[in-house]
């Protein structure tokens, strides 16, 4: 894809003055700045703009730019000693020399690792927030990621724990508190306990990781678990217990049950992280048969199928 024209990126005409480019890189920095626009596109219509404003703000690069394009900031204009003549536009800022590729050869520019407060005082604007003596914002730490392991109830529950931090040579411990309902992969964000700056300290950020648990499965905020039964019990109906996160409670099995059937226990779920309604706790029956059955169990197995006219198999596609 072309490169856009420069002036067009900052909505300056090409006669534009510097005071001109400078205000308008600052408005377009304002509002395109990733410490204010999360936007997907906002990154890069910011470093497209910086782009052109790092060009056509220095009279050297602009000079180029003018005459060549494109091409007379990327390398790709005629050099002085090349095959047809040309000339190597020269760039020495406080006096020190720097060579053409060095500073067009597509390195990151300075300002795309600054803050916006930074930008706007290099650009001798007011940033958003001013500190004690006029300076604007210094830069805070960077933020911190900790991986914490739970087991499946401690998730569930809620708890506090203690990591330990290794950052800068030094060694941290952090007592968290984890909330009620966590997940795979929740964050918990823990306020200027991230690498310390001279601006503040960054934060930490502890991603929760869950444990399987025997018998317990989650899906959002319901819990499942499989409950084996009996042929008869399944046939007859039964009282059955059956265990919940609260502890062990009793269902009724309802008279021909089928494998698989769930049974719905209301509330008996996970309360969502921050407080609300708690999810249900749904028994997936499994009819068991016994591995083995003695002579008189047989004998009154065939009796009950001679009695019985139930075919299983009465309503499958396939009959």
């Amino acid at each position: 894809m072309a490169k856009r024209d420069y002036y067009d990126i900052l909505g300056v005409q090409r006669d534009a003055t510097q005071d001109k480019i400078k205000s308008a890189y600052r408005a377009l920095a304002r509002k395109y700045h990733p410490d204010v626009n999360k936007a997907s596109d906002a990154t890069e219509k910011f470093r497209e703009a910086t782009e052109a404003y790092e060009v056509l703000s220095d009279p050297d690069k602009r000079k180029a730019y003018d005459q060549f394009g494109h091409a007379g900031v990327s390398g790709g204009a005629p050099r002085a000693g090349a095959p047809g003549g040309g000339r190597t536009w020269g760039y020495s800022p406080g006096g020190r020399g720097v060579r053409f590729e060095d500073v067009f050869g597509g390195g990151e520019s300075a300002f795309m690792g600054m803050g916006l407060d930074e930008i706007l005082e290099q650009l001798g604007g007011m940033g958003r927030r001013r500190r004690s003596g006029g300076r604007a914002a210094t830069r805070r730490g960077a933020d911190l990621q900790y991986d914490l392991t739970l087991d499946f109830m401690a998730a569930v529950r809620g708890t506090t724990t203690s990591v330990r931090l290794r950052h800068n040579g030094q060694s941290q411990t952090v007592s968290v508190k984890i909330p009620p309902g966590v997940r795979e992969g929740s964050k918990i964000r823990l306020r200027g306990k991230g690498r310390s700056g001279p601006g503040g300290s960054g934060d930490l950020y502890i991603v929760t990781h869950i444990r399987p648990h025997p018998y317990f499965r989650r899906d959002a905020n319901d819990i499942i678990v499989e409950v084996p039964i009996s042929i008869t019990e399944a046939a007859l109906g039964a009282k059955v217990d059956v265990p919940t996160i609260d502890g062990m409670t009793q269902v009724t099995v309802p008279p021909g049950s089928a494998s698989s059937r769930k049974l719905r226990l209301r509330g008996r779920g996970v309360a969502p992280v921050g407080g609300g309604k708690r999810g249900d706790q749904y028994v997936v029956l499994k009819i068991v048969p016994p591995e083995t059955v003695s002579d008189e169990g047989r004998a009154l197995l065939e009796q009950f199928d001679d009695v019985e006219t139930f075919e299983p198999r009465a309503n499958v596609p396939w009959t």
